[in-house]
């Protein structure tokens, strides 16, 4: 993998936290526990989650059992604009997000039986911030070990205020290279995204290529910091 723990290293930086936009409406108990009452209500059998992004490597809860999957109809893409967590408002990041079309491989992972509803809520209080969130959870169907099951996947709402709808790949990886927040790096995020999913055997040719892409700006931009110091 080009992009390199050194090269991540080198986007991390203290940023302070902005805290929410103020046009934002933030979530409270209420909001967490109607989600949460809804998704269980339409469960059938077992509660997992389709995770694609940063579940993989930073779970919302233990899973119970994890297996491979594959979502029909949905695809990961960097299209949620970022303006606190590993973004600013003076220069937003890129989170991904499982936007229509194409296919995309991943994870699921399962609640454990004993820890349905608090394990749900965790997941539910990581992924969703504001009560206008362009990333909403969903049942969708998705195949595993030769069958047909349902998982919990955090889906592109295309009317919401952070969807940022296709953008060109030079475009996304100028903004990973360059986008940090109190929460880290969009480099970073990148990094452990692909590093998890070669580690499963997962290979996404889209993320294989901006990891080699953001790699050289961040590369290009620490020469370019060392020429001026000179």
């Amino acid at each position: 993998m080009d992009l390199t723990l050194e090269l991540v290293a080198s986007t991390l930086r203290t940023i302070a936290d902005p805290g929410p936009l103020a046009s934002s409406a933030s979530m409270d108990d209420g909001d967490y526990e109607a989600i949460a009452n809804r998704l269980m209500a339409d469960a059938e059998g077992p509660i997992e989650v389709f995770a694609y992004g940063s579940l993989l490597w930073k779970p919302a809860f233990q899973p119970s059992t994890e297996a491979p999957a594959v979502a029909r109809g949905w695809h990961r893409a960097f299209r949620l604009r970022l303006t606190r967590w590993r973004g600013t408002p003076e220069r937003p990041g890129l989170m991904m997000v499982l936007d229509r079309g194409g296919s995309c491989r991943g994870i699921l992972q399962r609640l454990p039986e004993t820890e349905l509803r608090p394990g749900l809520l965790a997941l539910l209080r990581r992924e969703i911030s504001s009560r206008t969130s362009s990333n909403l959870p969903r049942w969708i169907s998705v195949e595993s070990g030769g069958q047909t099951r349902r998982a919990i996947a955090f889906c592109a709402r295309r009317d919401g205020p952070a969807y940022t709808g296709p953008l060109p790949d030079h475009e996304v990886a100028d903004v990973l290279a360059t986008a940090v927040g109190h929460a880290g790096s969009c480099a970073e995020y990148l990094y452990r995204t692909v590093e998890s999913l070669e580690r499963r055997g997962i290979r996404d040719g889209r993320l294989w290529s901006l990891q080699a892409m953001v790699a050289r700006r961040i590369a290009a931009g620490s020469l370019m910091e060392r020429g001026t110091e000179r």
